[in-house]
Order: structure tokens, then C-alpha cells, then sequence
């Protein structure tokens, strides 16, 4: 079943910066009846009045940190998750459980290891780390990003992630203030943790990693509200699912591991969602798939590589409505 879900992408396809400004990127409009092809400040003529657009405002951390090894040798860390006293990474160099490091002035230790993941015990709070670290952007990204902010919304600002919530990337200040004149606008939380990124073998036996997720009382009450929802990203999607049930939102923290492939029964009341396009057999493209339906994703994408469009984090968009069985 999960062969369905591949296709070839090119690897100059791969989108390696942004394209500038954020909002003129192309956009591909996957309609009940068809598709079109505009650029993304388009969305407007998507937008109708009251509606409610829910965004992810959380804001990706400098969770990349270098060091070196007593030894000499480099190291590179991914902060995953802080554990008391320790830090839960990602690992890239050679270790192994006692070995010792520095960061800066700071010594620090492999406690313990399990493939590339490991727990550190470090001195440092999670602000040094900031203060020492770099944006993460995903391994397809061979460019260094020129400046923080392009791998940042404009209104990110819940610290928590390790990668941006990239549906959000094409939104602009000038764009959300003109969409804020037809429609609402509903911030929930979602930290993105690996979940996206971790490869999926089997549909039947594939396990998401937990993510931290927080949707308000007045979230909640506004998407509920709404004309229609507009889900800003899988992000977006996964804590709403997280927290509704037959069509309604109720106000919610804590974890999700919450997978999405075809077959799954929606909860929430999203009608239109908002996304970038996915690496072939990922949980993102399965996600996307399951709501819109496998054969309508596989030709839009398929569409899509024939025009040229960018592909993954800094790629290109597409709106996604929703169809009645």
C-alpha cells in the first residue's frame, strides 16, 4: 500500500531558499472540479467572509549545536527534548555511551545511545543553547540559510520546534492583514518535533513521534464559529484532529501521536487545508492524501512536476478543498 504513495522527485526540484517575497511563489489550487495555477497572495480570492484561518504560531529554536570531542574529533547535536537534567538529541559523529565533549567552555557526556538518537548531560539551560546554537533546516536543505528569518513565520511566537511549520513560510504581515479583512484568524500550538521527518516502512505498523500541541478556549470557540476552517499545515491538522470530535474543536494540551493515512475518519471541522509539497511516501503526503483522496493528491503532484513547481520546505503551496464522498 505505501508504494502507492511514491513518485519520483528530482533532486533539483528540492527547493533550496525561499523564493522572495514570501507570498509570490506559485500556488496550485486542487478544486472538487479541477485545478488551477496562481501565485500565492491569490489565497485571497480563496478567502470568503467568515471564515477562519488557524495558524501554528510555534517558533523554531536554535536546536544545532557543534562541539567537539576530547578526542578531538567534531560532533553536531539536534536538541530533541530537554530531560530534567539531561537533553534528549540527535547525534552526527562518531560517540558512544561516556563519551565526553565540549560545547563552547562547557563539558559535556553521552549518557546514553540508541542509534543516532542520544541523552547528553550538558551545564546548560535551554537559553544558552539558543545562544550557542544554530536554526535547524532539514537535511534536503544543502544551502545555508542566509538569514534566521526565512525559515520562520512572520508570527511565530510559542518557542518549542525543531523545524518550521512550512505551509506558514508563504504568509507575509501585508498578506495576513488584507486576509484579516474577510476572515478570522485562530493561532493554536504545535511544536514539530520528528514526527515529520521520520521515515515511514509500513502504514500498518509506523508509530509517530509525540508532539506537544495547546489550542485556547478562544481558539477553540473561534474555529467552531467559523463559516469554514482553513488549516494552515499538517501541523495545524494534527492538533486540531488531536482535540475534536464530529465536527468540533474543544480546547486541549498536551501530546499527540496522532497518524493520518487514508482511511482515517476526520474529526475536526477543517473544510480547506493549506500545504507545501511532500516527500514521496512520508506522513505528511499520507496526511494530505487521506483528506483529499490518494488519486486527487498523485495528479496534482504529477501536475505540478510538470510545471515546474518547488518542492518540500521552502517550495511551493497548494490549497486542498475538501469534497463530499
Amino acid at each position: 500500500m505505501l508504494e502507492e504513495f511514491d513518485y519520483h522527485l528530482p533532486k533539483e526540484r528540492i527547493a533550496q531558499e525561499p523564493v522572495m517575497p514570501r507570498d509570490k511563489c506559485k500556488l496550485l489550487i486542487l478544486k472538487c472540479d479541477g485545478i488551477e495555477h496562481r501565485i500565492f497572495s491569490d489565497i485571497l480570492d480563496y478567502i470568503h467572509e467568515g471564515d477562519v484561518l488557524v495558524l501554528n504560531d510555534s517558533k523554531v529554536i536554535k536546536a544545532r549545536i557543534y562541539g567537539r570531542k576530547f578526542t578531538g574529533g567534531k560532533i553536531e547535536l539536534l536538541l530533541i527534548s530537554q530531560k530534567g537534567e539531561y537533553y534528549e538529541c540527535l547525534i552526527g559523529g562518531k560517540v558512544k555511551e561516556g563519551t565526553k565533549f565540549y560545547v563552547g567552555e562547557y563539558e559535556g557526556e553521552v549518557i546514553s545511545k540508541d542509534g543516532g538518537r542520544c541523552l547528553v548531560k550538558l551545564p546548560i539551560t535551554l537559553e544558552e543553547w539558543e545562544r550557542l546554537g544554530k536554526m535547524p533546516t532539514p537535511p534536503y536543505i544543502k544551502k545555508e540559510v542566509e538569514r534566521d528569518e526565512h525559515y520562520q513565520t512572520v508570527y511565530a511566537r510559542e518557542k518549542g520546534s525543531i523545524a518550521a511549520p512550512t505551509a506558514g513560510l508563504h504568509l507575509t504581515e501585508e498578506l495576513l492583514e488584507k486576509i484579516r479583512k474577510k476572515a478570522d484568524i485562530a493561532f493554536i500550538t504545535l511544536h514539530v518535533g520528528l514526527a515529520t521527518f521520520m521515515p515511514v516502512r509500513d502504514i500498518s505498523t509506523h508509530r509517530m513521534e509525540k508532539e506537544y500541541y495547546y489550542i485556547s478556549q478562544e481558539a477553540a470557540e473561534k474555529i467552531n464559529s467559523g463559516k469554514r476552517v482553513i488549516a494552515v499545515g499538517t501541523t495545524v491538522m494534527r492538533a486540531l484532529e488531536s482535540a475534536s470530535k464530529d465536527g468540533a474543536v474543544f480546547p486541549s494540551d498536551g501530546y499527540t501521536d496522532i497518524f493520518i493515512y487514508p482511511g482515517y475518519k476526520f474529526q475536526s471541522p477543517v473544510d480547506i487545508m493549506i500545504t507545501n509539497f511532500h516527500m514521496p511516501k512520508s506522513s505528511p503526503l499520507l496526511m494530505v492524501s487521506a483528506f483529499a483522496g490518494r488519486d486527487r493528491i498523485m495528479k496534482a503532484y504529477e501536475e505540478a512536476l510538470e510545471r515546474d513547481y518547488r518542492f518540500l520546505s521552502f517550495g511551493d503551496a497548494m490549497i486542498i478543498f475538501k469534497c463530499s464522498n
